[in-house]
């Protein structure tokens, strides 16, 4: 598996299920759009981009963080124009996007992000934690740069975001998911690194809920993105009571929901939208 983007197929089709996005309703005046940070939106194939489909169908604008130096350490390797060719797709649906990278290792990089999305976007009213580094190995053979790579990107960041996005909301306040994962054997530091994110997210709910954030974890289940093997797929294929595999619209649905309005009751969990693959 892997960085800066939590996997997916292609999804398309996408519909605008009419849960209403917060910020939708405005009496005797234009619609507004709220805004939605994104991140690990690098990839036209991966669950990030599905997610900024169906949230740019669903009515809101979009600012998509992507680092695609870590695509290129991976074995699907990078697709320079993926970032421009998602947000032409995006902004044919009606949404404003901005597209910003930004490297998660470096701990300045969030102060820095989030400074552009406010220059650039004004406040954001929901985020989808979607980056990821995940480079699998095992107790014996993980490096010490590799964990904390790991920590970095998928701990330290994305507990900076939550706080960074909690400090910027309105008085509506705001809804938080985050993508995780059940891996622990032979993907020690990504396993490791998002059982702590799972932590992050819980204690958010607790203590941004009175700031009226809702803030939940989301397990996908395996979705290929092009990290799969032949011999995985088959094999996730056969568990899965569906039969298929889940492609970046199943996980965006629920995200949407979680997101909008109707959604916000909903917090303090970690949900398993696998299609079953965990019963």
């Amino acid at each position: 598996m892997a960085l800066n983007d939590n996997l997916g197929t292609e999804s398309a089709g996408i519909e605008s299920t009419g849960a209403e996005p917060p910020g939708a309703e405005t009496a005797g005046a234009e619609p507004q759009r709220p805004t939605a940070l994104v991140t690990g939106a690098g990839r036209q194939a991966g669950i990030a981009a599905g997610i900024a489909r169906k949230l740019a169908a669903d009515g809101w604008d979009l600012v998509l963080n992507h680092w695609q130096e870590y695509d290129a350490r991976m074995p699907w390797g990078v697709q320079p124009d993926d970032v421009e060719q998602l947000a032409a797709e995006l902004e044919a649906i009606g949404a404003k996007v901005v597209s910003l990278p930004a490297d998660f290792q470096d701990p300045d990089a969030v102060e820095r992000l989030m400074a552009e999305v406010s220059a650039q976007a004004g406040t954001v009213h929901g985020m989808v934690l979607s980056h990821a580094e995940s480079v699998d190995s095992g107790v014996l053979d993980t490096t010490l740069e590799s964990f904390e790579r790991h920590f970095a990107v998928n701990t330290r960041a994305s507990w900076q975001l939550v706080a960074a996005f909690a400090r910027q909301a309105g008085p509506d306040g705001g809804a938080i998911v985050a993508l995780t994962s059940d891996h622990t054997a032979f993907n020690l530091p990504y396993g490791a690194s998002k059982g702590a994110l799972d932590r992050i997210v819980i204690a958010a709910a607790r203590e941004l809920g009175p700031l009226g954030i809702s803030a939940n974890v989301l397990n996908p289940g395996p979705v290929d993105t092009g990290w799969m093997s032949p011999e995985v797929r088959t094999e996730v294929i056969r568990r899965q009571p569906g039969g298929r595999l889940g492609t970046p619209a199943d996980v965006a649905g629920t995200v949407a929901f979680l997101l909008s309005r109707e959604g916000r009751w909903v917090s303090g969990q970690l949900i398993k939208a696998d299609g079953g693959f965990s019963a």
